[in-house]
């Protein structure tokens, strides 16, 4: 039997086709129906009035941290974040697919490791869950990981995130390998000759507060030699968190000069300064650190012009007793997939930097598009992996109200505009805050 749900009378944007206006969606057995196929020969199927939403293909978020073991048996307490507990707060934020880092405990560096995550990915029945393979065996910048045999169990990219591969041999190889598989490599790019043991940004704030800094320098010789590499390899290179001005000048240059790269920002770089740190409060540290007004201002303008395409989170999940240890020993990161969507909005659409469909292109098919995956689209036969916003909604951010098992979100009590109301994926709905408006 033929199951449909219809989405009616809302304002459907998808980048993908250009399609930006009224209108209602079908969706037929968990696949988005044709455009010529109405509203009304569907109606046998649930319907939702959304009128004043906006109705848009599920956000996809390249850059997650899910932490949960890639050979767990079965013990998961103490885990600041467990792939169910991710999956759960993505599809709470308008996420429908979410890349996981592979800087777990021991790391994401096998086959077994990759299947292991979208075993359990299936398993939640929330946000689809795609794990993105280490470059190096055990992280620790060595010896290239087997990545054939990772992509062959479905691995969608390669990353060492949370440090960069410092070898320049080892880091050759792994971009060269990563090139013959037509594989995306995804840098965190740091050199860690100039911030070893940098707590925050190198700047006045660090000397105010007696800090040892991380200089923009590291990240900006680091972005030009992953974007060197992808220009001399043809390696699709995807530079991760851009928080300086120099690195999305570097990405700049690279993409005038035709080299494939894409990059991505993050909400705090994007709505945070370093001098937020002030209140030596460790939830506002995380790596790379809050930059420099100025820095927030040029990566601003570079998601604006283009120069950086995507918009992820870097969800980064940590228990409350590690971020009590204070600024110099506590864990860098922030959780942001519950938050993302209402501070993309403050920072980009309430000053009109972006339109709303540029913001979507860029939680949608831009990092599909980096990925080389069949999503982020409202196209007929797609799987319909749907997100529905209610943007005049007004809410306070409350991270002890939040589904991920972490608390170490930077926007606490912050009075915002904009939110999920209605997640699908394949069709199921997953998270329903509208649900007041079914009227069928």
């Amino acid at each position: 039997m033929t199951t449909r749900l219809v989405l009616a009378g809302g304002r459907i944007i998808d980048p993908a086709s250009g399609r930006d206006g009224p209108g209602s969606l079908v969706i037929e057995d968990g696949l988005i129906a044709s455009p010529g196929r109405s509203a009304a020969r569907a109606a046998a199927g649930r319907t939702f009035d959304c009128d004043g939403l906006l109705v848009v293909p599920g956000f996809i978020d390249l850059h997650v941290h899910l932490r949960e073991p890639p050979d767990a048996r079965g013990d998961l307490v103490g885990l600041a974040e467990t792939i169910a507990s991710g999956a759960r707060a993505a599809v709470e934020g308008g996420f429908t697919t979410v890349c996981a880092m592979p800087n777990t405990e021991p790391p994401l560096d096998s086959p077994e490791a990759v299947s292991y995550y979208l075993k359990r990915g299936r398993e939640a029945g929330l946000a689809r869950v795609l794990p993105v393979g280490a470059m190096t065996c055990g992280r620790a910048g060595r010896k290239v990981a087997d990545l054939h045999a990772m992509k062959a169990a479905g691995a969608c990219a390669f990353s060492d995130d949370g440090s960069d591969v410092a070898d320049p041999k080892v880091f050759e190889a792994v971009i060269a390998a990563a090139a013959r598989l037509g594989a995306v490599a995804i840098c965190h790019c740091e050199d860690p000759r100039f911030c070893a043991g940098g707590v925050i940004n190198d700047g006045p704030m660090a000397t105010v507060l007696g800090l040892p800094g991380i200089p923009a320098e590291s990240e900006e010789i680091a972005v030009a030699r992953a974007c060197d590499a992808a220009a001399r390899t043809g390696c699709r290179v995807h530079i991760a968190h851009v928080s300086t001005g120099g690195a999305a000048q570097a990405i700049r240059r690279a993409k005038a000069a035709g080299t494939p790269v894409t990059a991505e920002a993050t909400p705090h770089h994007l709505a945070l300064a370093e001098a937020a740190i002030r209140s030596r409060s460790a939830v506002f540290k995380v790596n790379p650190p809050l930059r420099s007004a100025g820095d927030v201002e040029a990566v601003i303008n570079a998601v604006c012009d283009g120069t950086i395409d995507c918009l992820a989170t870097d969800h980064a999940p940590h228990t409350a007793e590690a971020k009590a240890r204070g600024l110099a020993e506590a864990p860098f990161g922030m959780i942001g997939l519950e938050s993302a969507l209402p501070v993309y909005v403050r920072a980009l659409v309430e000053p009109g930097r972006l339109t709303w469909s540029q913001l979507i292109a860029k939680m949608t098919i831009n990092p599909a598009r980096v990925l080389g995956i069949r999503a982020g689209t409202l196209a007929a036969g797609a799987p319909a992996d749907v997100t529905v916003i209610d943007p005049e909604a007004k809410w306070t951010i409350e991270p002890e109200t939040f589904a991920s098992r972490a608390r170490n979100c930077p926007f606490a009590g912050w009075q915002v505009q904009g939110r999920a109301v209605l997640v699908l994926v394949g069709g199921r709905i997953v998270c329903d805050r509208i649900s007041g408006r079914h009227v069928g």
